[in-house]
């Protein structure tokens, strides 16, 4: 990271209860580098003092609202103060919370996705610019080593011109978690247009696989024709999407993501065909990446050993044979965020090739993929260009 000290990590959102909050900060501690000092971790004052005081902080750094905790933040001195905040709340706060962070000075990592809408997001976006200041967003599924691997491929031409990608995200969860049919509850945040914004299952997990996507093969998505579904009574949001999609440089793909795929867990996964083989990768097993040719044997590349390229290499912290999963995807983005914060710290000028983390751009993009797909959806599964972002 090259700063003779670790960096201070201010938490918003993540209290008692919070899943993703806990993976955030223990992502974040993974490597020694990053330490939590301070944090408002709920609207609700007093579980806000309660989660901090699970976490043994100072009372004095675990603040009531996030405004007040900027404010009081900013006001230390500069030895004391955080480096950056994590925003780790609903969506339909992600845009406002970052504001307040960027125009108090202080870095930002985010959860995905970026915010409630696109319009949001590129405003946002002006104040990143304006800022001056490091926006990362957790997209975790690129921190895998064999992803990095994936994309690797793709660069050096191993597959060569790409023609098709197919990359999919069922979960089965929603049906076991059923509300009453008959009183229409809304049994989770996701589902409330409110708050999660115009949709819920391609808004939660399809972004993912548009991101993934996105990353491993350099494509930009040119148009999609979608349909959704909700197919669990009382819910006003997709619970399931297909797409058809046309990306960049004529390459044809489809990507769907589910939420009432019974019996599946968290299984993302992607296969690239291009004009000299194909690749395909598995969430769930994550630690291999699969070469396939039409006149040979298919291939596993196994992640931690010395024939991989040097971005899987990096990413890896254990031997081969020794697994990696999602708390150490996660770290990677901690850790490839914590050196451009470092760096902007001391001054220091980004690396010609830039920083491998998710950025303000790629949440623009998820944006535009789920507003894309929402319009598309709509208009009966018609054909909608993709905005620019």
């Amino acid at each position: 990271m090259k700063l003779n000290r670790k960096l201070r990590m201010g938490m918003v959102g993540g209290g008692r209860g919070a899943f993703i909050g806990a993976v955030h900060r223990m992502a974040a501690r993974l490597d020694g580098e990053i330490d939590l000092v301070a944090g408002c971790f709920s609207s609700d004052p007093e579980k806000s003092k309660a989660s901090g005081a699970d976490l043994f902080l100072d009372p004095v750094r675990v603040y009531s609202t996030y405004a007040e905790m900027a404010e009081k933040e900013a006001a230390l001195p500069a030895d004391q103060r955080i480096d950056f905040v994590s925003i780790v709340t609903r969506n339909n706060t992600h845009a406002a919370v970052a504001k307040v962070f960027l125009e108090a000075g202080f870095h930002v990592m985010c959860d995905k996705p970026l915010c409630f809408t696109l319009a949001e997001g590129r405003k946002l976006r002006e104040v990143v610019k304006k800022s001056g200041k490091v926006f990362a967003l957790t997209h975790n599924y690129t921190g895998y080593p064999m992803v990095k691997e994936a994309r690797e491929w793709v660069q050096s031409g191993k597959l060569g011109k790409l023609m098709k990608v197919v990359v999919e995200y069922p979960q089965g969860y929603a049906i076991t978690a059923l509300e009453s049919a008959t009183t229409g509850k809304i049994s989770n945040w996701r589902m409330d247009p409110n708050v999660s914004g115009v949709s819920n299952c391609m808004g939660d997990i399809g972004t993912h696989a548009h991101n993934l996507a996105r990353y491993i093969t350099g494509l930009e998505v040119e148009s999609i024709c979608a349909e959704l579904s909700t197919f669990i009574p009382g819910r006003l949001l997709d619970d399931d999407g297909n797409c058809l999609v046309r990306f960049s440089e004529g390459v044809k793909g489809i990507l769907f993501a589910s939420q009432i795929s019974s019996g599946e867990e968290n299984n993302l996964n992607i296969r690239v065909f291009g004009t000299k083989g194909s690749l395909q990768w598995f969430q769930e097993n994550p630690n291999e990446l699969v070469w396939k040719k039409a006149d040979a044997p298919q291939q596993v590349h196994r992640r931690g050993n010395g024939y991989l390229s040097a971005a899987a290499q990096g990413a890896a912290r254990t031997p081969f044979a020794h697994p990696e999963g999602f708390i150490e995807a996660f770290a990677n983005v901690y850790r490839s965020a914590a050196i451009a914060i470092a760096d902007a710290i001391e001054g220091r000028k980004a690396p010609k090739t830039g920083y491998d983390f998710p950025t303000i751009d790629d949440g623009l993009a998820g944006m535009a993929f789920i507003e894309t797909v929402v319009k598309s959806g709509k208009a009966g599964a018609k054909w909608v260009k993709f905005p620019k972002f």
